[in-house]
């Protein structure tokens, strides 16, 4: 997540909790904006394209559930915070040159800069290096099957920080039914199922990250008027400062360059990170947040694949059986009540 939440005005305030929760989730994880409804229907007839709106969800589910075995190949030849920064400055690249080419103003408020530089640090700074740094004693499946749990945090933490949002007690048993599910992907009844326990809560604390910086979004960068574009790329620099400051500190000049590291970190960020989020904005802008949204679900599948098929890691029963419970109680906890506020309807 890299852009301030929706607006409380017009269409996108018609939309319910629930609905804001899942879009919100799947962004975070990616550095990628929740798109409002209300700019979404604006952009909508500039972002009809050739190509069908099922590729390019596809498409996105394969970019970000490959994601995880980019950080892991990149493992192999740098340290975790040379794998992040280089997954930042592509990023950072690719959104550069989408607001130069879009031609769009940066915000210019030293107080939304301030709110940016700590959203960086929750959303993308802090959360990068976590799975990073994980992956180096976890499989790349069980990152990615561990990011599914972000949903489950927003939904916490949004009760805490964002008084609007009122759980039902259906959302807090999907809570309860994720968290078995978590339960289960570690094995814990046999002490992590041979697991690291530190790289595994290195990955849930990531996700708990993302969780904390879309409230923190939500509460001070609502309604600043720059688009979801320019405050992604401005969020986005930031943190590959923050990066280029601390990681001289932390990590020594790598001893060679093979190309597959290289490529994979090329690939994280520009794919992962920057196209990923140019992607996403047309899939809303096109077919609605709800369908924009639904691509969670698909990412833990794609990293259990990508990591079982081309790294050779081992499956075992509980983790896609754990993984499912998961998906189970986050699509609980973004289910609306009969009674709770209709969505907005989509573009």
């Amino acid at each position: 997540m890299t852009a301030p939440a929706e607006p409380r005005t017009g269409a996108s305030a018609d939309r319910s909790p629930a609905a804001s929760s899942v879009d919100s989730a799947t962004a975070a994880a990616y550095a990628v904006p929740a798109v409002s409804t209300a700019s979404a229907g604006a952009a909508v007839r500039t972002t009809r394209r050739t190509v069908d709106w099922r590729l390019r969800f596809a498409s996105l589910g394969l970019v970000w559930g490959f994601s995880f075995l980019f950080m892991k190949v990149g493992n192999e030849a740098f340290a975790p915070l040379q794998v992040t920064l280089g997954r930042m400055v592509f990023g950072t690249a690719v959104l550069a040159v989408a607001v130069a080419v879009k031609r769009e103003r940066l915000p210019r408020e030293p107080r939304v800069w301030l709110h940016l530089a700590v959203a960086a640090v929750l959303l993308n700074s802090l959360p990068f290096s976590l799975f990073a740094y994980s992956e180096q004693t976890i499989p790349s499946m069980l990152a990615g099957i561990c990011n599914a749990a972000t949903p489950l945090f927003s939904m916490l933490v949004s009760v805490v920080a964002l008084s609007e949002d009122r759980p039902s007690r259906q959302r807090f048993a999907g809570v309860g039914l994720g968290f078995i599910g978590v339960l289960t992907v570690l094995g814990a009844w046999q002490g992590f199922s041979g697991q690291d326990p530190k790289g595994t809560i290195m990955a849930l604390t990531a996700a708990f990250s993302y969780a904390v910086g879309w409230a923190y979004v939500r509460r001070t960068l609502t309604g600043t008027g720059s688009s979801n574009l320019a405050m992604s790329a401005s969020q986005l620099s930031l943190g590959t400062l923050q990066l280029l400051i601390v990681t001289p500190f932390f990590t020594s000049i790598p001893d060679s360059y093979p190309a597959k590291s290289v490529l994979s970190v090329l690939a994280l960020g520009a794919l992962g990170t920057g196209a990923a989020f140019l992607i996403q904005y047309g899939l809303v802008a096109e077919k609605g947040p709800t369908i924009g949204s639904m691509v969670t679900y698909l990412i833990p599948i794609v990293a259990t694949a990508a990591g079982v098929l081309l790294l050779g890691e081992s499956l075992s029963w509980n983790e896609p059986v754990g993984a499912a419970v998961i998906l189970t109680g986050a699509a609980l906890t973004q289910r609306r009540s009969r009674t709770g506020p209709k969505p907005a309807p989509q573009p």
